[in-house]
């Protein structure tokens, strides 16, 4: 596999390190405001004509060792033996993301499926949903990452571009197939549980709307004080880890995307099974760097060629950790050591494989790490 790193400031022209020619899969992120100043993706079909370019809209860009957000970041991929297969749709409610995603499965399911990247909508989505129909379509050695577009702390429109330029509502997903593809996976919070556990009491797919018989948004209300006003944004500080009182060991953390005050209730980004426990989540610096490394140290695979190392992590730990997340980053960047290609950006969610059990689930508030390369590949 042959890797090519490309960035863009505002002039709109792509800088490319080490050009590489006809490539395979071009995947492109850049905040939501620049994604639609130029056509990014005519330019970067020009470049590579052979191509499937996708990408979407972010909550900051990462390129090698810096995070940017005025800058557009590639990856240009070309395969040695490894052929890809590209579905595109469309997600518009959280009702149909099961649905999707099981299309997303039979759509490109084969006999020598590897893996499958997936890049969705990040408002108008039930990524737990999504996924569990990717999975039920799918044999269990797929393996299944991505991450749920985002748009800063502004939580209005979220892009994809799904082969055809980006659009709101659009989800896109690669399928990797063959004996020679290398992906492998991390995942890592960092959060720390605080309070006393609750049980979710009222709730319908990813709309919360009762905490142990009270309204949700109370709670967060409660903890917030003053910065309750900025929700959904400032909610993010206080991620909630949920888990099946049948299956303790295996939490997982979700995040909001949206309130209704006239409703009282909380929209997150994945499944809140009424009768689960919650707990409300804190972060800690050096905890969350920690993670990071740790996921990374958990994707890295073992090829002699390129390797190309995608960081997808949560909007949420990026506003906690303000000015300090490169520590974030740096940390990542030592679990990868030397010789990874480095892009990712910030998300509404992220899609790996869960580090116990090893099923494919949505994750918030992590730094979550996908690593291609190929097998036999001569550097």
């Amino acid at each position: 596999m042959q890797t090519e790193i490309l960035t863009a400031t505002a002039d709109g022209q792509w800088a490319r390190r080490s050009p590489i020619a006809d490539a395979d899969l071009v995947i492109y992120f850049g905040a939501r405001h620049r994604m639609v100043e130029h056509d990014w993706h005519a330019q970067l079909q020009r470049l590579h004509p052979r191509a499937i370019v996708i990408g979407c809209s972010t909550g900051g860009q990462i390129v090698g060792d810096r995070i940017v957000d005025q800058e557009m970041t590639a990856a240009a991929l070309k395969f040695e033996a490894t052929p890809i297969r590209l579905f595109r749709g469309r997600i518009d409610s959280a009702e149909a993301s099961r649905a999707t995603g099981e299309a997303i499965g039979w759509s490109l399911d084969g006999g020598d499926l590897a893996g499958i990247l997936v890049l969705s909508d990040g408002l108008n989505v039930n990524g737990s949903e999504l996924v569990a129909g990717i999975a039920a379509s799918t044999p269990p050695h797929v393996r299944i990452a991505g991450g749920l577009a985002g748009d800063g702390e502004r939580f209005e429109t979220t892009l994809v571009d799904a082969g055809e330029g980006p659009k709101p509502g659009a989800i896109a997903a690669i399928g990797f197939y063959g004996n020679r593809i290398r992906i492998g996976f991390g995942s890592g919070g960092g959060w720390d549980a605080f309070g006393p556990h609750r049980r979710i009491t009222k709730a319908c797919g990813n709309v919360l709307a009762e905490i142990d018989g009270k309204p949700a948004l109370e709670l967060y209300d409660r903890y917030l004080g003053d910065e309750a006003a900025g929700m959904p944004g400032t909610a993010l500080l206080f991620p909630l880890s949920i888990c099946d009182p049948a299956q303790r060991g295996h939490e997982v953390v979700r995040t909001v995307l949206g309130i209704d005050r006239t409703r009282g209730t909380m929209t997150f980004a994945g499944d809140m099974p009424t009768g689960w426990w919650a707990q409300l989540m804190r972060g800690q610096f050096h905890r969350l760097a920690e993670s990071a490394a740790d996921a990374a140290r958990q994707a890295e695979i073992d090829t002699a060629g390129d390797r190309l190392s995608i960081l997808i992590s949560c909007t949420g730990r990026r506003l906690l950790m303000g000015q300090r997340i490169t520590e974030e980053l740096s940390a990542a960047q030592r679990g990868l050591g030397d010789g990874s290609h480095t892009i990712g950006f910030y998300s509404y969610g992220e899609i790996s494989p869960h580090p116990d059990s090893g099923l494919p689930q949505l994750h918030n508030q992590t730094m979550t790490v996908m690593q291609l390369g190929e097998a036999g590949t001569v550097p």
